[in-house]
Parts: structure tokens; C-alpha cells; sequence
């Protein structure tokens, strides 16, 4: 077994290889950009080496830096993690040349599978069901016309090299083929070099649905079950599950033999993933091979008790799969949730900055414990909670990379169970200063159809056409919010009230009676009469009546801690509230199962006092185009004097690792440019004035 691995690879990844490496006893190597010098992987790596400035091309994907830093710590193998260089065929060869072991799968098997058009002829000769389309490289635009009408709309056109969604794109007349090719080869050239495109036919109303696959140096091959991850947003997934809630154990069947078979096809030794669009009809048709560890392989770990991350290390240094195919599990229900740097509420615009609080919940599950005789399901007791990350509370999330913060991973006895963990550890997440995605992960978890299973690759371009806002997260009780702040309003005074050394006549008082006043915005509140009754000798429980409804609740949480855990009614919850929301130190932010509200609890008088209070409007920034997120301005598609029709391209930002195209909302005559190309931006930096 090696002594010394070197990780090619940052965040989150990174540290879950290190976590692994460290069980097996094996010494660690991080390599870092300047961005990253004090991230969390390098701290937790045994050394580490300084690769070069922020920009991943000057650093994480620059082959001979890597190989360099691996021969000088004296590492005899290298993790790709997955992105950067992990399916570069060129980068595997070089280390395989330089007598230093890859631990991913060999280049010839990459090179084989990392070419989407390639991958397609050598699937049908594997005998793999695959979709009608084009397999050779599209030239131009009018090209791709002519194709995607001989095929039938509507059809994907995808980047031969693409990956992450990005050089990806579906067309549904000729418009959107002649832009989208267009789009995708420019994604293609920038993120990988390699602008070939080639096009298939979309299948309507699909699943995404992969299988994980592991192969070693002695011909063994098996499939470790499926994982359902049709949840997506503009083609990246937000939440993945294993097992599928919707195929059959044949097809289950027939689709982990077909991925065994493509995989001995190309002489597979690795972890790797065979994807696959499934209809409603089941059937399916393969989409192509991931020759890496991907993003989601937690939820196979959680059902099948398999370490990926072990196991490729072992299959890298010469050994054998421990286990046939028969022997592998498939125990509960794994959820994961992908919490990500950015807001949902503005378009889900990337968000960079410090994590002044960076609280995720406690974790039962420990990455790389997993074992296939069932340390995942010991005394017959499944689950809780895993959290995989890169970050930590006073770090920074940098504009240069990826916007995930973590995965956040749940296992249960069934599915319903694995939601009712993920929802319960998603409201105990606690992440300010910057925004992330976690409401927008609560209302999926809440939606009926995601529940009932009934959804596809469409679910949310259907269900959120119009964006994401917060009426989408509707709450099963919005009173319980107001009186779980009547109940913190009750507890925070008693404490006051407990203060030696108050002025004679003028102690704090404890009050009953409150009117909770709810920011609705705009300068509208909602007003509710409440009471506040106190158990005689008995701390951290207040019953609250309001509107007609009562609410017994006990929480022995510190009041100033963000996170609250208690109970209501007898059932348990985790909340989280915070004092002074919106720079207002009298109201309270409080937050459950996605909902959020903003609201003071305050005396009779001083909520009299309160509705004589005039409102002051925002001012009207209407004649500006303002940047809605820090990233690098690439590109100005307006001048001064020129007219812009609603819908017209005005500037693209770059921002983790992704276009961002901002467009006019209304007709407009551009007075002022008032930013540069090339110039960094801050989140609402002007760029352009209108007349």
C-alpha cells in the first residue's frame, strides 16, 4: 500500500480524500493556489505546496506543477478528486510515465470515455442502449440547424469534453439550436480547450439516473447500485438519492449490467459512473461515462457501506476488489443536498465573501467510515447526518472556483425518513455572510411531487419558470414564527429581569401581552395579538396563544445561539433566530423549513407607537445597470447613444467558473458606461446609465 498520496484537487474533495487516506494510515500532500493558502485542506493535509496565483489555469491545472510537487514530497500517487485535471487523459499518462501511480482509471480508458462522441460508438458496440442523434464534430451554427431538423426536435446539444453543465445546451427550434451551438462551443474552448460539439435527440419528460461502477487491475467489475439525480437546475444537479424511487429492480438489473459492460469494454480500473436518461416507459439509453469519483457517491457509500475513496486507492495500488457482485448491499435511504454559494432569490446569482458563521449540523456519519460489513447500519440503527465539506467559520469563498460549500448528506430506514432528516438537518445549517441555496433546497424537499416521487429532469424549469421567491416556501403553521419569537421576546426579558443592581422603581418588566408586527416589506406589516403564559418553576417552556391557536413550547437553547432545538406541541423542531434583521435591533429574523420572517415583538404602546412611523422607499436605481454579484466583467455589449430592445444582451460577468449574461428588462438608450472590460466588480457596482 502507498506510504504518501498527493491530492490534486481542493475543497471539499480534497479534504474527503484526506479524511480516508488518514484511516488508512497513509500521509497526505495538498497542493494550493494563492486564493486558497488558508483553506481547510491544506490544514488538514499532512504537507502541502504552493502551486501558483488564484486562476485554476495557473495552478490546479497545470499538470507539471502538480507532478513537480509530488516527486519533491516524495508521493507515490496522486487523487484527481474530480473537475480540474480528474478526466484529462494527457495528465494521466504523464503520471503514469513519471512512475508515479494515478489513482483513477487508466488514460487509454479516460481517453476512450472522456470523448463523448467516441464513447457513444464504443457504448453500441458494448451493446448499450444509446439515443438516435449526430456523432461527428458540428462545424457551424448552420450546420447544426440542418442537423438538429433532420433529428427531430427538441434536441441536446452538448460539448464533446463538456462536463459541470456547462457546454450544454437543449434546443427547441432553430433559434435556440443556432445560439445554443454557438454558446456551447464558445463554454467548450474556455473551460476545456476543446470546442468540438456534437448533438442527440432530447428525450421528453426524462430521469437522469447513474450507475456507480468499480473496476480493478484483475478483470473484476461490479455495479454498486444507482443513484436518481433528475433534480437539476440549468443541467447541474441540486439533490441526488440512492436508490431511484421510480425504477424497477429488471431495470435496476439491466442497467448495472450494461454499465459493467461498457466498463470491461474499455478495461476500467477505478471508481467511474455510467449515466443514463430514463423514460417513463423505463426505458433507457446511455449518456456517457464520468472516469472519476463524482460529486454524489456519498449516497452510494450510505446504502451499500462501500468506501469509493478506499477502494480506489486499493484498486491504484494493485488489489483486488474485496467483495463479488452479490455481496453488495443496499440498505436505507441516502439523500444529499448541495449547499451552494449563492442566493436563490435573485436568480441564483453566485455569492462570495467571509462565512462569518459557518455552523452545519452535528454530523452522526463520518466521511470514509463506511465499511461493506455495515458500520453504517450498526444495532440495526440507520443513519443520520453526514457533512462533507472544504470550508470552516472566518473563510473565504472565492470568486475563482465552484460555488459549493458543502454536501450535506442524510441516511434513513426509507425515503420519507431520509426527508424528514434532510429537512430537520437543513433548518439546523447555519451559514451568514453569504447567501446559499438552503431555502431553495427546503421548498424541493417540501414540494408534493418531489415527496411523491413524481418528477424528471424538468422539475424545476416546470415548477420554478419564474424564478425562485419566497411565497415558494409556504409553511405548514407561519404562526408558529411569530410565537417562537414571542417565546425568545417572553425568555430574553425574564433573563433582564434577573439583572442585580436595577434602579429601584424602574426594574425591567415582564409583560404578557405582546403585538408581534411582521415585515411584510415595502413599508406593509401584519400585526397579531398574543399572550405569553410562563410555567411556574419551570425554565424554557412558555405556552403562546395567538389568533385563536395555542403553542406549548419548550427550547433549553441559549438565547443568543442562532440554531434553537426544542419542541412545539410535543413535536420536535430546529429553528433558527437571530436579533437586529434588516439593521432593525428591536426584530427578529427567524427561519423554519425554508420560511423566513422578520418580526418584533413588542409592547401594546410600542406597537402603537410603531404604525405612526413613516416608511422611506428605497432609492430608485432604475437607470442603472448594476453588477447583482462580484465577478470579472468580460464583456460590454453596449455603448453609449445606442438603443437596447427588452431581452437585448448588455454585459456578461464571469463568476465561479461560469457565464452570467445580464439583459435589458425594458427598451433603453445607453447614456453612460461606467465600468471596464476586465475590471472586477462588486455586487451593485454600476456598469451602465440610462437616459
Amino acid at each position: 500500500m502507498f506510504k504518501k498520496i498527493l491530492i490534486a484537487n481542493r475543497g471539499e474533495i480534497a479534504c474527503r480524500v484526506i479524511k480516508t487516506a488518514q484511516k488508512m494510515g497513509i500521509k497526505t500532500v495538498a497542493v494550493y493556489s494563492e486564493a486558497d493558502k488558508d483553506a481547510r485542506h491544506v490544514e488538514l493535509a499532512d504537507e502541502s505546496v504552493l502551486l501558483g496565483p488564484a486562476p485554476s489555469r495557473e495552478s490546479y491545472l497545470v499538470a507539471d506543477k502538480i507532478i513537480a510537487a509530488a516527486k519533491a514530497t516524495g508521493a507515490e500517487a496522486i487523487h484527481p478528486g474530480y473537475g480540474f485535471l480528474s478526466e484529462n487523459e494527457a495528465f494521466a499518462r504523464r503520471v503514469e510515465e513519471e512512475g508515479i501511480a494515478f489513482i483513477g482509471p487508466k488514460h487509454y480508458s479516460i481517453a476512450a470515455m472522456g470523448d463523448k462522441i467516441a464513447s457513444k460508438k464504443l457504448a453500441n458496440e458494448a451493446k448499450v442502449n444509446t439515443i438516435p442523434g449526430y456523432n461527428e464534430p458540428i462545424l457551424s451554427a448552420d450546420e447544426a440547424v440542418k442537423i438538429a431538423q433532420g433529428i427531430g426536435y427538441p434536441v441536446m446539444i452538448k460539448a464533446s469534453a463538456g462536463g459541470g453543465g456547462k457546454g450544454l445546451r437543449v434546443a427547441f427550434n432553430d433559434k435556440d439550436c443556432f445560439e445554443g451551438f454557438t454558446s456551447c462551443r464558445n463554454e467548450a474552448r474556455n473551460s476545456f480547450g476543446d470546442d468540438r460539439v456534437f448533438m442527440e435527440k432530447f428525450v421528453e419528460e426524462p430521469r437522469h439516473i447513474e450507475i456507480q461502477v468499480l473496476g480493478d487491475s484483475h478483470g473484476n467489475v461490479v455495479y454498486l447500485h444507482e443513484r436518481e439525480c433528475s433534480i437539476q437546475r440549468r443541467h447541474q444537479k441540486v439533490i441526488e438519492e440512492a436508490p431511484s424511487p421510480f425504477i424497477s429492480e429488471a431495470t435496476r438489473k439491466a442497467m448495472g449490467e450494461q454499465a459493467v459492460a461498457l466498463a470491461k469494454a474499455v478495461k476500467y480500473q477505478s471508481a467511474g459512473t455510467v449515466e443514463f436518461v430514463v423514460g417513463k416507459d423505463q426505458s433507457f439509453y446511455f449518456l456517457e461515462m464520468n472516469t472519476r469519483l463524482q460529486v454524489e457517491h456519498p449516497v452510494t457509500e450510505c446504502i451499500t457501506g462501500v468506501d469509493l475513496v478506499e477502494q480506489m486507492i486499493r484498486i491504484a495500488a494493485g488489489h483486488p476488489l474485496p467483495f463479488k457482485q452479490e455481496e453488495i448491499r443496499r440498505e436505507g435511504w441516502a439523500m444529499e443536498c448541495r449547499i451552494n454559494a449563492e442566493d436563490p432569490f435573485r436568480s441564483f446569482l453566485p455569492s462570495t465573501g467571509r462565512l462569518v458563521k459557518y455552523q452545519p449540523p452535528e454530523a452522526a456519519l463520518e466521511q470514509g467510515r463506511e465499511t461493506l460489513q455495515g458500520a453504517a447500519y450498526e444495532n440495526g440503527q440507520f443513519g443520520g447526518v453526514r457533512v462533507d465539506t472544504g470550508v470552516y467559520e472566518g473563510g473565504e469563498i472565492p470568486m475563482f472556483y465552484d460555488s459549493m460549500i458543502a454536501k450535506l448528506i442524510v441516511h434513513g430506514r426509507d425515503r420519507n425518513d431520509a426527508i424528514a432528516k434532510m429537512r430537520e438537518a437543513l433548518n439546523g445549517f447555519v451559514i451568514r455572510g453569504i447567501s446559499s441555496n438552503i431555502p431553495f433546497q427546503a421548498a424541493l424537499l417540501a414540494h408534493p411531487d418531489f415527496v411523491s416521487g413524481n418528477f424528471n429532469t424538468g422539475f424545476i424549469a416546470q415548477h420554478y419558470a419564474g424564478g425562485f421567491r419566497a411565497e415558494d416556501v409556504p409553511h405548514d403553521d407561519p404562526l408558529f414564527l411569530v410565537a417562537l419569537g414571542a417565546f425568545i421576546r417572553r425568555k430574553t426579558r425574564e433573563r433582564a429581569a434577573g439583572i442585580s443592581g436595577q434602579l429601584a422603581g424602574h426594574e425591567v418588566q415582564i409583560e404578557s401581552d405582546y403585538v408581534a408586527v411582521v415585515n411584510e416589506g415595502a413599508g406593509q406589516f401584519q400585526r397579531h395579538q398574543l399572550h405569553v403564559s410562563e410555567y411556574a418553576g419551570q425554565t424554557g417552556l412558555a405556552t403562546v396563544q395567538i389568533d385563536g391557536k395555542t403553542f406549548r413550547i419548550e427550547c433549553r437553547s441559549r438565547l443568543n445561539d442562532i440554531r434553537l432545538s426544542g419542541t412545539v406541541n410535543g413535536q420536535p423542531f430546529v429553528a433558527q433566530a437571530e436579533r437586529g434583521a434588516a439593521k432593525n435591533p428591536l426584530a427578529y429574523k427567524l427561519t423554519h423549513n425554508g420560511t423566513a420572517i422578520e418580526v418584533m415583538v413588542l409592547s401594546p404602546r410600542a406597537a402603537g407607537l410603531h404604525q405612526l412611523m413613516p416608511y422611506k422607499a428605497p432609492p430608485d436605481t432604475s437607470k442603472f445597470l448594476l453588477s447583482p454579484m462580484p465577478g470579472l466583467l468580460v464583456h460590454i455589449a453596449a455603448q453609449p447613444g445606442q438603443l437596447v430592445q427588452a431581452g437585448e444582451r448588455l454585459a456578461v460577468i464571469e463568476a465561479m467558473k461560469m457565464e452570467n449574461i445580464l439583459l435589458a428588462t425594458q427598451d433603453v438608450k445607453v447614456a453612460e458606461v461606467l465600468a471596464k472590460t476586465g475590471e472586477s466588480l462588486s455586487v451593485d457596482q454600476p456598469i451602465l446609465r440610462f437616459e
